[in-house]
C-alpha cells in the first residue's frame, strides 16, 4: 500500500480586524505555498481542522480549497484528502534564469551586419534640469499641454476600428493633407498630400532617403562643419562622405568630380550648426549641380519657423523645377521633443517607392498622434503657438546678444542670427573648442564646440549656444559664468602668442 504524505503543520498569519474570512485565509494557504511551508506534495490539514485553528466556517475553507485548486495550487483526491501541486502555476509563469552573459571572446565572434558593424549612436536629448545654453530644444514649458491633452482626449473618444486599425505606410492622409497645406503656405514646398511621407523625425526622414538612393560606397556630400545626425545616418548605409565647407552664403557648391555623388544634405534655411542662410544665387547653383550630376538634395528645415527679422526664407524645393529635392522637417523642435513626428516630401514618381520601403521598416507612426497633430495645425494652434513662440525667442536672443557684447567681448564673438532655437559664438584663434566647453561645464554651462560637428581641423573654433529653452535670467547668469570660465584660456593663449 502506498505511503500516504503525512499533514503538515500550518501556522497562520494574524488576521487584521476587518479583512474579510475568505480573503485572507486564501492569501496565507497561497503564501505558504510560494513560501515553502507547504511543500509540492505536502498534504493540507482536513477542512474541518482547519476551519477550527482558524476560527472560520468550515463552507469558507472548502471555497478557499475548490479557489486553489482551480488555480493550479493544489490538487485533491476522493478519500485522500487534498495536496499541493507538484507544479505550481507560478513556477510556469516566472521565467527560468537566463544563461550567464557571454564572455568578450565569444561576443567578439558574433557575426553581425555591415550596417550593425557602421551603425554609432546617436545622443538623445538630456534629462538633466535646464541650464544655459542647452542647443536644440524648445521651450518646453511654454507649450499648451491642456490644449494638446484636450484634443488628444476627443480624438481618443472618438476613434473608430478604421482608426485603431491602422492607416497607410506614407501616414495618415488628415496629417499629410494638414502638412502639404502648412507648407505650401507657409514654406513655399511645391507639394500635394500624397508627396508627404510621414515619419517618426527627422532621423528616419534621413535614413528613408538613404534607403531610397544610397547604396554602399556611394558619394554623399554633407556640410562642413554641419549635423552630425545626418553623417551617422548615411554612413551607416555605407556612404563615403564628403564634406563641403559653409561660408558667409551657405555650403559651398560641389564641383564635378570624376566620382559623381549620389545625394547632398542641407540646411539652407539656417544652416547647423553656425545659422548662416544660403545665399539664393548659391541655391540655384546648387539646384543646377544636382541636375547635371545627376544626384538628389535632401533639404532640412529642422527650425525654419522661427525667423526674428523679415519673412522666412522660402524653401529650396520650391525652386526645384527637375525634381531633384526632398524636403524634410520635423514636429519635435518646433513643439516638443518626445513628439516622434516628421516628415519627408519626395518627388511624385517617388511614393511609391517609399511606401514600399515604410511598409517592411517602420509600417507608420502612431495613428492618434498623426490625428492629434492634424487637428492642432488645421485648428490654427500651431500657427498661434509658433507664432508666440517667434516673440520670446527673438526676445531671449536679444538677451543672449546684449549679455554677450557686455560680458563677452575679446572672449567669444556671438553671431546676430536671424532665425532658430540656438546660435553660435566665435573663440580667438588658438582657443580649442572643446576645452572651452569642458571649462564652462565646470562652471554650470552647457556648450558644444563648434569642431564636434566637423569631421577635419577648423581654421577657427567656437562654440554653439541655445537660447530658446532658456530664460532671461538664466541667459544673463550663463553669460556671467562663460565668461568667467574663458577668461584663463584665452589670457593662456594671449600669453604664449607674445
Amino acid at each position: 500500500m502506498p505511503r500516504r504524505a503525512a499533514t503538515v503543520p500550518l501556522a497562520l498569519p494574524v488576521r487584521r480586524p476587518g479583512v474579510a474570512a475568505g480573503p485572507w485565509l486564501y492569501a496565507a494557504l497561497r503564501d505558504a505555498i510560494l513560501g515553502g511551508q507547504l511543500r509540492p506534495g505536502g498534504r493540507l490539514p482536513a477542512t474541518r481542522d482547519l476551519a477550527g485553528q482558524a476560527g472560520v466556517a468550515r463552507g469558507t475553507v472548502v471555497q478557499v480549497f475548490e479557489q486553489l485548486a482551480a488555480e493550479g495550487y493544489t490538487a485533491g483526491a476522493v478519500g485522500r484528502g487534498t495536496f499541493v501541486s507538484e507544479v505550481l502555476p507560478d513556477d510556469l509563469l516566472r521565467a527560468a534564469p537566463g544563461p550567464a552573459a557571454p564572455h568578450a571572446s565569444e561576443a567578439r565572434a558574433r557575426r553581425l551586419s555591415r550596417f550593425a558593424r557602421r551603425a554609432r549612436a546617436f545622443p538623445g536629448n538630456s534629462e538633466r534640469p535646464m541650464r544655459a545654453f542647452r542647443a536644440n530644444q524648445p521651450a518646453l514649458d511654454l507649450f499648451p499641454v491642456a490644449l494638446w491633452a484636450r484634443l488628444a482626449s476627443r480624438r481618443l473618444r472618438q476613434s473608430t476600428a478604421r482608426q485603431l486599425l491602422g492607416c497607410g505606410p506614407n501616414g495618415h492622409k488628415a496629417l499629410q493633407r494638414a502638412v502639404a497645406d502648412y507648407l505650401r503656405g507657409a514654406r513655399g514646398v511645391r507639394c500635394v498630400p500624397a508627396q508627404v511621407v510621414i515619419t517618426s523625425g527627422t532621423q528616419e526622414a534621413l535614413d528613408l532617403a538613404a534607403r531610397l538612393f544610397v547604396d554602399a560606397g556611394d558619394r554623399v556630400v554633407l556640410e562642413e562643419p554641419g549635423y552630425t545626425g545626418a553623417r551617422l545616418a548615411f554612413a551607416a548605409h555605407g556612404a563615403r562622405i564628403a564634406g563641403q565647407r559653409v561660408d558667409d552664403e551657405g555650403m559651398q557648391v560641389p564641383r564635378r568630380a570624376g566620382a559623381r555623388a549620389k545625394l547632398a544634405y542641407v540646411t539652407p534655411a539656417h544652416q547647423f550648426p553656425l545659422g548662416t542662410a544660403m545665399s539664393l544665387p548659391r541655391r540655384l547653383a546648387l539646384l543646377e549641380w544636382a541636375r547635371a550630376e545627376g544626384a538628389m538634395i535632401v533639404e532640412d528645415d529642422y527650425d525654419s519657423e522661427y525667423r526674428f527679422a523679415g519673412r522666412p526664407v522660402p524653401a529650396l524645393q520650391g525652386l526645384d523645377l527637375h525634381g531633384v529635392t526632398c524636403f524634410t522637417g520635423s514636429f519635435s523642435k518646433v513643439l516638443f521633443p518626445s513628439l516622434r513626428l516628421g516628415y519627408l516630401v519626395v518627388p511624385g514618381d517617388l511614393v511609391d517607392a517609399a511606401a514600399a520601403i515604410k511598409s517592411v521598416t517602420t509600417r507608420h507612426p502612431p495613428v492618434l498622434d498623426q490625428l492629434v497633430l492634424a487637428d492642432f495645425l488645421e485648428g490654427g494652434h500651431f500657427a498661434r503657438h509658433v507664432r508666440r513662440m517667434r516673440e520670446v525667442y527673438a526676445e531671449r536672443l536679444g538677451v543672449l546678444l546684449g549679455a554677450a557684447r557686455a560680458e563677452l567681448a575679446g572672449l567669444l564673438d556671438v553671431s546676430p542670427i536671424e532665425a532658430g532655437l540656438q546660435t553660435s559664438g566665435w573663440l580667438p584663434p588658438g582657443v580649442d573648442g572643446a576645452r572651452a566647453s569642458e571649462a564652462a561645464a565646470a562652471h554650470d554651462v552647457e556648450t558644444m564646440a563648434l569642431s564636434r560637428f566637423a569631421r577635419g581641423a577648423m581654421p577657427r573654433d567656437g562654440l554653439q549656444l541655445g537660447f530658446a529653452a532658456v530664460d532671461p535670467v538664466e541667459i544673463r547668469r550663463g553669460v556671467t559664468a562663460l565668461a568667467r570660465a574663458l577668461t584663463p584660456l584665452v589670457d593662456a593663449v594671449r600669453k604664449r602668442s607674445r
